[in-house]
């Protein structure tokens, strides 16, 4: 039973020249209330700082970099009925992404407090809004089924709702010939949850391409060095492709078939907030990935676009000249692919 209306929105075509859908991003919308520190906090005390509202959702901001990376892309989400849903919507239409949002009275829009220390660490607190709530037959299936590649990421895996829906979009989407990218999202969501009960609901969505932080892949495998973790995850996920996310280090991709993958070293370190860089990197890897870059080439760009995101502020800051000239300077290989297999 639909929970209420729908917004079905775009400011700008997620259709190729043959009415597929390149990238389809199914999961959470949330509003991040920024907490920035120049100073250790002070239990107990006071201290001035920075709060500023910023949009955000791990799905989302994937969503947002790649359409901002060139790839057209649609996203499906659930937000309230409410002034944080409004926004979200038109946030999405100015972002230029096919939005498909699934409205509840029943929800708020999600909403996530995240402090950001004085080196430039964040922590989080993720309230379970409507981006937590989706049910499977609220999902466009059409549109899902019209997808050549959907992403999801980790926070639609942890709770139930909405990973039914998740699981039903994957199984609509694998069906109808596309690949399937995931994020596992949270090394401590994945601790919580129990390794193996993470691994049960996810290794058979048919994911094609992984993107694991370093903390996730070490929960998830027991490993620590880039190849072995790399090695296990490509095991424990049917053959994936991995794209390992390694924060100051770069990234390192292991293909289907690779032996000894590849290391991306990172041309600066400038970190004033970590929030939302591999968000960044996932959606700047798949802009170039589905377009037909090799591996190393999406991922040299991704490291690239996340090192530009942790000199600033927030998951999703408004692009700037350096970052347009960057952007503008990145050819875009020819056709949109089919699938995604980053070996």
């Amino acid at each position: 039973m639909n929970l209420g209306p729908v917004l079905h929105t775009s400011a700008g075509s997620s259709e190729d020249d043959q009415g597929r859908r390149p990238l389809v991003v199914v999961g959470d919308f949330a509003w991040d209330v920024l907490i920035r520190t120049a100073t250790a906090l002070q239990p107990g005390g006071d201290t001035f700082g920075e709060v500023q509202l910023a949009p955000g959702g791990s799905a989302a901001n994937v969503a947002v970099w790649a359409r901002r990376c060139q790839l057209p892309t649609a996203f499906v989400g659930m937000i309230g009925r409410d002034r944080f849903g409004a926004l979200a919507e038109e946030n999405l239409r100015d972002e230029q992404v096919e939005a498909y949002l699934v409205t509840t009275g029943a929800h708020l829009t999600g909403s996530v407090a995240v402090w950001i220390d004085h080196t430039g660490q964040r922590s989080m607190v993720s309230g379970k809004g409507a981006d937590h709530a989706l049910l499977p037959d609220e999902l466009p299936r059409e549109l899902i089924a019209s997808a050549r590649h959907v992403h999801f990421t980790g926070w639609s895996f942890f709770d139930d709702p909405p990973r039914a829906a998740a699981r039903e979009a994957a199984r609509v989407a694998r069906e109808a010939g596309a690949t399937i990218s995931l994020d596992p999202g949270s090394f401590q969501m994945i601790e919580a949850m129990g390794v193996d009960a993470f691994v049960d609901v996810t290794a058979d969505l048919g994911v094609a391409l992984f993107f694991p932080n370093a903390e996730e892949a070490a929960t998830l495998t027991g490993e620590r060095e880039p190849l072995a973790m790399a090695s296990a995850l490509r095991e424990r996920y049917g053959g994936a492709s991995i794209a390992l996310k390694l924060d100051a280090a770069g990234a390192y991709v292991l293909g289907s078939d690779d032996e000894r993958g590849t290391p991306i070293a990172p041309k600066a370190n400038r970190l004033v907030d970590a929030t939302g860089a591999g968000d960044a990197f996932a959606g700047a890897y798949l802009s170039r990935r589905l377009r037909g870059a090799s591996a190393a080439e999406a991922a040299t760009f991704a490291v690239e676009v996340s090192e530009w995101v942790i000199g600033q502020i927030g998951a999703r800051p408004a692009p700037d000249d350096e970052l347009r000239a960057f952007l503008a300077r990145q050819p875009l290989a020819g056709g949109v692919l089919a699938g995604c297999d980053a070996s």
